[in-house]
């Protein structure tokens, strides 16, 4: 009976009962009260409506890699403060705050690995780490493993999951959108395929950019994707929206996704995607 005790320092301050730190856990979408360690068995999955819970970096690095094969590229990197940006607090304090809290240097974990004993250059943006906002340290992790891609006849997969630009770099974050675009362009001269995966959720400029230039577009299921959020996009056209706009299926149906892909069989269906593109054969 002690799983249903309401949380009373959580009541005192007026908050709701934070069920997600507990035995069970809510569903996002359906709204269902599922028991956590169901989740955590499935993948991070909802076992009612499969809409996809967040993940980890490590365990999308276990749920996509050959064991034992992912290599880190560039973690020394971390963001400075050109513009001396403060807002209720400076961008160093909120930086730190970060790392501290995540135990990562920036939003974005690059690297090489294998999938399936295809080499592949990796990307996962970190939504834990400042929403997954892009600035200047993300768009050049993602140009370098491109060079490193390009250097070693490797495809690139980015999986994705980001509030967009960071605010707190002002103009040096929206650069990186134009930075990065050109350097896919080197991938695709190159002839190597880049496949992205858009998780939830996934806006703003990274949706932009990077998230929706791949040779072919994954989502997991239910993920949100957009660039603005729905209640902006409404008061700008003074339209009320479809159900599911910004929903993966939505996109899917209206040609701005190629496919919709559950977690227990992602890592083989972008590793049969690798091997029609040539790479596997190129690789052995």
């Amino acid at each position: 009976m002690g799983w249903f005790k309401r949380d009373k320092q959580a009541d005192s301050k007026g908050d709701s009962v934070n069920i997600m730190e507990g035995m069970w856990i809510k569903c996002t979408v359906c709204r269902a009260i599922i028991f956590k360690r169901e989740v955590d068995r499935n993948l991070k999955v909802c076992p009612k409506c499969h809409y996809h819970f967040p993940m980890s970096i490590e365990d999308r690095v276990a749920l996509l890699a050959d064991p034992g094969t992912f290599q880190e590229w560039d973690a020394d990197l971390v963001p400075g403060d050109p513009l001396q940006f403060e807002d209720t607090l400076p961008y160093t304090t909120r930086v730190q705050n970060a790392q501290r809290k995540t135990g990562k240097q920036e939003a974005i974990l690059t690297g090489r690995c294998q999938i399936r004993d295809i080499p592949v250059a990796l990307g996962l943006f970190d939504f834990s780490f400042m929403g997954g906002s892009m600035g200047s340290v993300v768009g050049e992790k993602i140009c370098r493993a491109i060079d490193q891609a390009v250097e070693g006849h490797m495809p690139f997969l980015l999986v994705t999951t980001s509030g967009g630009a960071r605010m707190q770099e002002g103009t040096l974050s929206l650069m990186q959108m134009a930075k990065t675009a050109s350097a896919i362009a080197n991938l695709q001269e190159a002839r190597l395929p880049y496949v992205v995966l858009l998780a939830d959720p996934t806006f703003g400029g990274v949706t932009a950019s990077v998230a929706m230039l791949g040779d072919v577009i994954l989502a997991e299921p239910k993920a949100l994707i957009g660039f603005a959020g729905p209640r902006v996009i409404e008061q700008t056209i003074k339209e009320r929206l479809p159900e599911g706009f910004q929903r993966a299926e939505f996109l899917l149906d209206h040609g701005m996704i190629d496919q919709i892909v559950e977690r227990k069989v992602l890592k083989a269906t972008i590793a049969t995607l690798l091997t029609h593109c040539g790479v596997g054969v190129m690789s052995s």
